[in-house]
């Protein structure tokens, strides 16, 4: 079945499945392992297998569209697992089928389109990403307003770190009326030189200082657009 290469991990946290060892899986593998997770990462190319042997805490060549062959490397047991098969679509969906009916508990799936990403759904996967598509929705957001970082969640709600805009500045939270003006909520504050820190009511802005604001993604935006 091919070539099986361990090492022992760092202070494990919890046991992952990597699927795929393209830029996408094999910089999630790495990360993993950095922050204290074994990892499992199959690939049925053995050059990438061999490429990622010494970084990783278990690597296997292998087929993960044969039941068989993610069975004998005790796929089933993991709580965790990650599809990162981005060329071969035919193979992503029949290897997230396989997951799903192994009755891993969470199972995150890359998608290379949205059409891609509803079939991975369909079939089981609890969780789709689509690298691409969302790191160009984000840098848009960054690139067309004042945000120094953008992060979109479900259900139309965003957190952004922008600059304090001049129309807060020098009022404590409470008497700025931020919520009633502009529907949002400062959740931390970065003044210069500093730290983040949790907001309070009697927090004042000053000029120079960083916000973290959460809302409606519309409303974020807004205010992250108020000079």
């Amino acid at each position: 079945m091919g070539r099986n290469t361990t090492r022992s991990p760092k202070h494990p946290t919890t046991r992952v499945v990597v699927i795929g060892l393209g830029r996408f899986g094999s910089s999630l593998a790495q990360e993993l392992v950095e922050h204290g997770s074994e990892v499992l990462a199959i690939d049925s190319d053995p050059r990438l297998v061999q490429q990622f042997s010494n970084d990783l805490t278990h690597v296997a060549v292998a087929d993960t569209t044969d039941p068989g062959a993610l069975e004998q490397l005790g796929v089933p047991d993991f709580p965790h697992a990650v599809v990162g098969i981005g060329t071969d679509l035919e193979a992503s969906i029949l290897t997230t089928s396989l997951l799903v009916e192994f009755e891993i508990p969470r199972i995150w799936a890359k998608a290379t389109s949205r059409q891609h990403g509803r079939i991975l759904e369909r079939v089981g996967a609890h969780h789709v990403v689509l690298p691409e598509h969302d790191m160009g929705e984000r840098i848009a957001h960054l690139v067309t307003g004042r945000m120094l970082d953008y992060i979109e969640f479900d259900d139309d709600y965003a957190m952004v770190r922008t600059t304090a805009p001049a129309a807060v500045i020098g009022n404590a939270l409470a008497e700025s009326g931020l919520r009633e003006r502009f529907n949002v909520t400062v959740v931390a504050i970065k003044r210069r030189g500093g730290g983040f820190t949790y907001a309070t009511p009697d927090t004042v802005i000053a000029e120079g200082d960083q916000l973290i604001v959460s809302g409606s993604i519309a409303c974020v935006e807004s205010f992250a657009d108020i000079v």
